[in-house]
């Protein structure tokens, strides 16, 4: 009899799933580079460990300090990858972290969190919220991180998170929202190219969190009641015109208005563009354009 380990049962955008249970995933390697100090805008950026079990880490970013008092307002920021791919230290985010903070005078904590198949759905929304928590510990001055201690703002806090990190920023803000983040003050959240249900991804989101609540999940659907306890001020969501999620953030604009939340919501549309171009080219006219409006919603008063 022929073997069936070679056999593909499922095959999904970012993986394939065998029947004798093997994920063949379809990301490269994910390349990571070192944290560094920025001559040119001053920016510095160091690894932190935040729990060794789980293994959840963070790199933080901080702004050239002129004064040893400075306050600088704070970007909670997770990464995207479909829930199972890239890295906090990649690249492509440790580059845009680094002109973030460095335009926006803010201190970046960007979340390593776990990823399907290793630690399946919900380590990705546990592990951020522990890191978030984590980054709560540090409002009375005396958190492990000086960094933080020092020259966080806290009650200038933002919430921020690409494609399935987008995902996983709406449900940090819902639980602030429900449950609270003491001592910590939430003004917004930025979604950039967000994931939600009612794509051909669901399927493989579902697959990637064995205990879900089928399509209507509220971590894939968010319902009316979940929008309206968002606990922040403000919301930012980019899409993009070519972008299959495009109608995701859209609908999610829409639901968030609809909802009965209190707060203001702005939609940025980039016409012509694929998911995540920003990332992909970030010197392109358009990316910088999106920068541009990111960093402007953080500098907002």
């Amino acid at each position: 009899m022929a073997s069936t380990d070679s056999e593909i049962v499922k095959e999904f955008r970012f993986f394939r799933v065998y029947k004798d249970g093997r994920i063949e995933s379809f990301f490269p390697p994910c390349p990571k580079v070192p944290p560094s100090d920025d001559p040119v805008t001053g920016v510095r950026s160091k690894d932190v460990t935040i729990s060794s079990e789980p293994s959840v880490s963070a790199r933080i970013f901080i702004p050239k300090v002129s004064d040893p008092n400075q306050k600088f307002p704070l970007l909670f920021l997770v990464h995207g990858g479909g829930f199972c791919g890239m890295s906090a230290f990649a690249p492509r985010y440790h580059l845009f972290c680094n002109t973030v903070s460095a335009q926006a005078g803010a201190i970046i904590v960007s979340v390593e969190y776990g990823l399907f198949p290793d630690r399946p759905i919900p380590a990705c929304y546990e592990d951020s919220w522990a890191a978030l928590q984590w980054v709560a510990s540090h409002v009375s001055g005396n958190g492990p991180e000086p960094w933080l201690n020092d020259h966080a703002d806290f009650n200038k806090v933002f919430i921020s998170g690409v494609s399935a990190g987008g995902n996983i920023s709406h449900t940090l803000a819902f639980r602030v929202g429900s449950i609270g983040l003491p001592g910590v003050k939430v003004v917004g959240m930025i979604l950039v190219h967000p994931y939600f249900g009612g794509t051909e991804d669901d399927e493989m989101w579902l697959l990637m969190c064995p205990n879900n609540g089928g399509l209507q999940d509220p971590r894939l659907k968010p319902p009316a009641e979940d929008l309206a306890k968002l606990g922040c001020e403000r919301v930012l969501i980019f899409v993009a015109e070519k972008d299959h999620l495009n109608v995701v953030g859209k609908n999610y604009h829409e639901d968030l208005k609809k909802s009965g939340w209190g707060g203001r919501v702005e939609l940025f549309e980039s016409h012509g563009e694929e998911h995540v171009f920003h990332m992909n080219n970030p010197k392109s006219e358009k990316a910088v354009e999106v920068i541009n409006k990111f960093v402007s919603f953080l500098k907002q008063d």
